[in-house]
């Protein structure tokens, strides 16, 4: 943009300053040529109709200063090219013949018409190269010879041509000039909303109270939030910050150990690691509060790692609360199961006595039936309470554990008039608790029945794959709509139709059973249709290489 500083310049100009920058060639070029012509030629021979020429021109260049052609019409400048034009051709006409190349000068007045945006400056070039041909012999009463007619016709038709092309060049230029400052006010107005955008986002993420951050694909911040940046700094991240207080550390959900650098969250991020809702521990002493960290990664359009964002929510309330929950259940069912054990000694001794009245033998099995479905449920509270399983796995086959779940479903279910089938395809052994995995079919049975209404059946299919065993529990209960799936190995949940029909539990059986499965390594789903049943299908690994992890972990 060699010309960018000068057209800057222009656009600060007047209308007269405007005049004068047009007029200066022509008149600095005019008086360069004179003076050099008599310094190459000191025998020049310049009359008087000459130096009047040359007085026009000084004539037109004070006009052009003084006039105050910002009141006038806006083209009204245009006449003095024109008169230009014929202050050119007299001087050329009146001059030596040395000065012929004055004629050249024509191009100065001409250009400058036909810069005009209109058409009709091209015109008035044309007219007034007509005029700069014509005028002087009768000006100067020289009359016309042959040159003279030769010059009235090629000089229009020559500076004809140099005003189209002068025309179409400004033409362009003005509309490259327009479009260029039309792409320059998008840029502006672009950049204007982009910073608005900015300030929006900075004062969202400082509002929220989760600590947030984003990083590139070397895994350095760059851009972070107020609760981010005064909270964490650069521990989570792995790099330590020359502002970071001493002691201070990352740990896993133990509270124990420390977390290394590469396995702290913004490490983890930097690889291309996506991972949601990972507990962590920052700080020490009475200091440390519970983080939950999730991370997203950013793609590039085809796929490749371009960043991540993390985002950091303070769970301390929750996990103390949870925490204090599962202690205070834990209490509460240690408590109740001496007195419940004593409560159901007693009730068999009391059954074992002879001649005891049939009427009183009901109230107490009726006792006893209730004290034990509660030492039950005291047992499901405390192996919720415990948050792990005792895993004793052994070579034992899946197929006879959920017959022997049957066996023990089968006066409930008959009692519920429901139909109880079992699809075995030969064995299913594998490496497993049959104890552990007994309790977890006992209770996805039971959970069948419960939801099943009288004459629905209840199917059970085990199979053996090479690498996994396979146990579906089928009803034709009353199903799940799609909010009670998401929820229903959550503790203590139990489905709006449960509470409705006053079917009994405490929510906690699909919650154990999970546990149990995943102890195994195993895995657990649930499909289901409203007002059609439910599905929970589990897989579980049968190779004894499998078993070994699961044992070591």
């Amino acid at each position: 943009m060699l010309f960018e500083p000068l057209y800057a310049y222009y656009r600060t100009l007047g209308a007269r300053g405007r005049a004068v920058l047009f007029q200066l060639p022509l008149s600095t070029t005019m008086l360069l040529v004179v003076v050099l012509t008599m310094v190459l030629h000191p025998e020049l021979d310049v009359g008087g109709p000459f130096l009047y020429s040359l007085g026009i021109h000084v004539l037109l260049l004070g006009a052009c200063s003084l006039v105050p052609w910002g009141c006038l019409p806006e083209r009204a400048v245009l006449i003095i090219p024109v008169l230009d034009c014929i202050a050119v051709g007299i001087s050329r006409a009146a001059a030596d013949q040395y000065l012929t190349v004055l004629g050249f000068l024509l191009v100065f007045p001409v250009v400058w018409l036909a810069a005009d945006r209109r058409r009709t400056g091209v015109i008035l070039a044309i007219l007034a190269t007509i005029l700069s041909a014509v005028l002087p012999p009768v000006i100067l009463g020289t009359g016309f010879d042959g040159p003279d007619f030769i010059r009235i016709v090629l000089l229009p038709v020559i500076l004809g041509a140099i005003a189209l092309t002068a025309h179409g060049i400004a033409s362009a230029l003005s509309l490259q000039r327009q479009q260029l400052e039309a792409q320059g006010c998008k840029v502006r107005d672009l950049l204007i909303a982009s910073e608005d955008r900015e300030r929006l986002l900075s004062s969202v993420m400082d509002t929220v109270s989760v600590g947030v951050c984003a990083l590139d694909a070397n895994g350095q911040a760059v851009l972070a939030n107020h609760q981010f940046s005064s909270r964490f700094g650069g521990t989570v991240t792995g790099r330590q910050l020359t502002d970071e207080p001493p002691g201070f550390l990352v740990y896993g959900p133990d509270r124990q150990q420390p977390l290394p650098p590469e396995r702290r969250p913004g490490f983890r991020a930097a690889r291309g690691e996506s991972f949601t809702d990972e507990l962590i521990w920052a700080d020490n002493g009475t200091s440390q509060r519970a983080y939950s960290a999730t991370c997203r990664l950013i793609l590039g359009s085809r796929g490749e790692h371009r960043g991540a964002v993390m985002a950091f929510t303070d769970v301390t309330a929750l996990v103390e609360a949870l925490s204090a929950k599962d202690q205070f259940v834990s209490s509460v069912s240690h408590e109740l199961r001496t007195p419940l054990t004593s409560i159901l000694g007693y009730l068999d001794l009391a059954l074992d006595e002879e001649n005891v009245d049939p009427e009183v033998e009901l109230y107490l099995t009726v006792a006893k039936r209730n004290a034990e479905r509660l030492l039950h449920l005291v047992g499901d509270l405390l192996t919720v309470a415990a948050g792990a399983l005792t895993i004793e796995p052994r070579h034992a086959d899946l197929a006879e554990v959920v017959r022997h779940s049957i066996e023990a479903a089968e006066p409930k279910a008959k009692a519920d008039g429901i139909t109880l089938d079992l699809l075995a395809h030969g064995t299913a052994t594998g490496y497993f608790d049959p104890e552990r995995l007994r309790q977890a079919i006992d209770n996805l049975i039971s959970n069948a029945i419960k939801y099943t209404p009288r004459g629905g059946t209840v199917t059970i299919e085990v199979t053996a794959t090479g690498n996994e065993l396979l146990c579906k529990v089928t009803d034709t209960g009353v199903g799940m709509n799609d909010e009670e799936l998401d929820q229903a190995f959550t503790r203590f949940f139990r489905a709006a139709n449960a509470h409705s029909s006053t079917i009994p539990g405490a929510g906690l059986g699909l919650a154990i059973t999970r546990s149990i499965i995943e102890n195994h390594r195993g895995r657990i789903t649930l499909s289901s249709t409203p007002g059609q049943g439910t599905t929970a299908a589990m897989a579980l690994p049968a190779g004894d290489a499998d078993a070994a992890s699961m044992v070591a972990g």
